[in-house]
């Protein structure tokens, strides 16, 4: 059997120290893209619970390309050095950094969660023309998406490219793209919401075709040495949607088009689906992304006890957990998950008296 959670792990020159990832989660705090002193706090503190990569929110590459105006973004110079110095605290305490590139496309323009649901009109900070590959809103109170055109899918790509560019200046050792949960990329790749009779619609391989240029574009400009991640959502949990079979077959490509790892989280892209929700419901998607894929893995979805985690790792179902609302509640879960396994963790010196014995 494999090592297990508290397990080292390679990615090109970038070794985790355990198997242990922070999943991006979206905290609505920015302003103009700004990351300020709650993302400071908030993400500074999994690096001192033990986590061995803490990855930020969904970073939008394009400011129409945020989920909501209060995102956070990386699509101009002066977002860096805010980010830099949470990179140089997450360095300082052992973890390494990561950053999610996203682009929201027709999900863009709404409000944060406890302000309600749906669009954010221009007069109260949103904005016109939300972009889609196909003119589909996500649901009736969401923006009308305008289908992007040849000039506005190569903006994308270029966004992608320059935010990778700006991800390196700000320290980050791991940029992940993000391709799931109903966002713009996700949206080329599923029939349900891709229309297009072009280059970048219809067969399989059209639709996959702008997710594969971001990953390139990204690669072309993120060091050799660094890993990249992409985000997909393994399963749409609808009939005529992408599966899981889907996801298989892109993975190898996109690990031609310089991917190190694939991060099989699911659902997102249409309103109101049902599935069935409970522990580790996602790690199947993980696992035979791996096996029948060829790729590394991280495995994310309602895992929560240290036993379950180590046994993902052990078993061979993915390569990494990524951990989010766990974390929420406790941040310090790493630390916590090697006592109870027996593993060795560095608490840090302040707080070595709440180390358990």
């Amino acid at each position: 059997m494999a090592e297990g959670l508290f397990s080292s792990l390679t990615l090109r020159d970038v070794e985790m120290k355990n198997r242990i990832g922070v999943s991006p989660m979206c905290q609505y705090s920015s302003e103009d893209g700004f990351a300020n002193d709650w993302h400071f706090v908030h993400l500074g503190a999994f690096a001192t619970g033990g986590a061995a990569l803490v990855i930020t929110e969904a970073t939008a590459v394009v400011p129409e390309g945020r989920i909501s105006p209060a995102d956070l973004g990386i699509w101009k110079d002066e977002h860096v050095p805010a980010l830099r110095r949470i990179t140089d605290f997450i360095h300082a305490h052992g973890a390494l950094a990561g950053t999610q590139l996203a682009h929201a496309g027709r999900k863009a323009s709404t409000r944060v969660p406890w302000e309600g649901d749906g669009a954010v009109p221009v007069e109260e900070g949103g904005w016109e023309n939300v972009m889609a590959p196909s003119a589909i809103p996500f649901a009736d109170h969401y923006p009308r998406p305008v289908e992007l055109d040849a000039a506005g899918i190569l903006r994308v790509v270029d966004g992608f490219r320059d935010a990778a560019r700006r991800a390196l200046d700000a320290g980050f050792d791991v940029v992940e793209v993000h391709a799931a949960h109903g966002y713009l990329l996700h949206q080329f790749l599923s029939p349900l919401s891709n229309a297009r009779t072009d280059a970048y619609g219809g067969s399989f391989e059209n639709r996959v075709r702008l997710t594969r240029e971001v990953v390139a574009a990204v690669r072309q400009v993120w060091p050799e040495r660094l890993p990249v991640l992409v985000r997909i959502s393994a399963s749409d949990w609808a009939q005529g949607g992408w599966d899981v079979h889907d996801s298989v077959r892109l993975a190898p490509l996109l690990r031609e088009d310089g991917a190190d790892l694939i991060d099989c989280s699911s659902g997102g892209l249409i309103p109101n689906v049902k599935y069935e929700v409970g522990p580790g419901y996602q790690v199947g998607f993980a696992e035979r992304v791996r096996r029948e894929g060829g790729v590394p893995t991280a495995a994310v979805g309602l895992i929560t006890q240290a036993e379950q985690a180590d046994e993902i790792i052990r078993a061979g179902r993915a390569d990494v957990v990524l951990l989010a609302r766990e974390l929420l509640r406790n941040p310090r879960w790493p630390l916590l998950a090697a006592h109870g396994l027996g593993a060795k963790a560095a608490w840090p010196n302040p707080y070595q008296r709440a180390r358990p014995r």
